[in-house]
């Protein structure tokens, strides 16, 4: 039998070496995967070509976006066929066609708001939309707020702060909807995801993560939330084992319904280094996108980083028997 992790409804195998990228080809590492309505696969990365769209098989199928994205953070696919993505480095969230065509630009493209002014954007981080078309942005790095658009790009209100209490954020990473309209905000350095209605009212908050960095939520009346949760980078706690890097899956309540990755970060099936970017397709297999280029100078300080560092990782769905 081959390698299977997770838990109950959610149980995966490994594939090894799924994508199949053109020859000289690299993605350094991935910000963002999404999937269309065909699962076809769309890889945000921060090589030479910033989107990488592939089939389920890994069949590589074409690229675009080369120029535009000086670092890809962030991927959200829209329902109408329309992919979200937002660069931390250039301020900006830009809706495209999936064939690259930009039909919305939001925030001025290399024009930082003022640090922590809580003014869109300053290394935003990620987008979600609501059911009803509503565009929320995580901001990020150089902001610790949410920003809520309506559909056609005006700013509506954004809410948050600095600091630790309900509401407030220590790196406003990643954000998803679920089909009622609630808001999940992946709060990393405060060790939480922050639950808010759709105006940014708090709620409540899921905790018992470790870094939560990357979100997905599938679709639904009774999701399920994936979350990339990065592992310790300190002198002091990096060797920790059982922190992470690893994938949780908790339902909407944040109850815990399965947790896989190595004791300490790792290259092998099912170990992470940095999990960044996550996506569901329609079959129930996962994707994981990592960040490992950026964190595996923390992880082994003055050790070169290996020539073959994974970035993408598929893990099939295994049906119940």
């Amino acid at each position: 039998m081959s390698m299977r992790v997770g838990a109950g409804e959610c149980v995966f195998e490994p594939v090894a070496d799924w994508a199949k990228l053109p020859a000289g080809w690299s993605f350094k590492e991935i910000g963002g995967v999404g999937c269309d309505r065909q699962d076809n696969v769309y890889v945000f990365n921060r090589g030479e070509h910033p989107v990488v769209v592939f089939d389920r098989d890994g069949n590589f199928l074409r690229s675009w976006g080369e120029g535009m994205f000086p670092r890809a953070h962030g991927l959200h696919m829209g329902p109408d066929d329309t992919v979200w993505l937002t660069d931390d480095a250039d301020h900006s969230v830009r809706q495209c066609t999936l064939e690259g065509k930009v039909l919305l630009t939001l925030g001025i493209p290399g024009r930082p708001a003022a640090y922590m002014s809580g003014l869109p954007f300053h290394r935003c981080t990620h987008t979600a939309l609501s059911p009803w078309g509503e565009i929320y942005v995580a901001d990020g790095y150089g902001n610790s707020s949410v920003h809520k658009f309506a559909p056609d790009g005006r700013l509506l209100t954004s809410w948050g702060g600095p600091g630790s209490d309900p509401g407030e954020f220590n790196i406003v990473h990643n954000i998803v909807c679920d089909e009622e309209g609630w808001v999940y905000v992946a709060d990393r350095e405060n060790h939480r995801v922050q639950v808010f209605d759709g105006d940014g009212r708090y709620e409540t908050q899921w905790n018992n993560l470790h870094r939560p960095c990357g979100l997905f939520m599938t679709p639904g009346r009774c999701p399920v939330c994936f979350i990339g949760e990065l592992g310790p980078v300190m002198p002091v706690n990096r060797d920790i084992p059982n922190l992470g890097p690893r994938v949780s899956i908790v339902d909407r309540t944040g109850r815990r319904i399965g947790r896989f990755g190595g004791l300490h970060a790792g290259l092998g099936p099912a170990e992470f280094i940095a999990p960044h970017g996550l996506a569901v397709d329609s079959r129930g297999d996962l994707y994981v996108g990592e960040v490992a280029w950026t964190q595996w100078p923390d992880l082994h300080p003055g050790t070169p980083r290996p020539t073959d560092l994974r970035s993408l990782q598929k893990f099939r769905r295994v049906k119940a028997e």
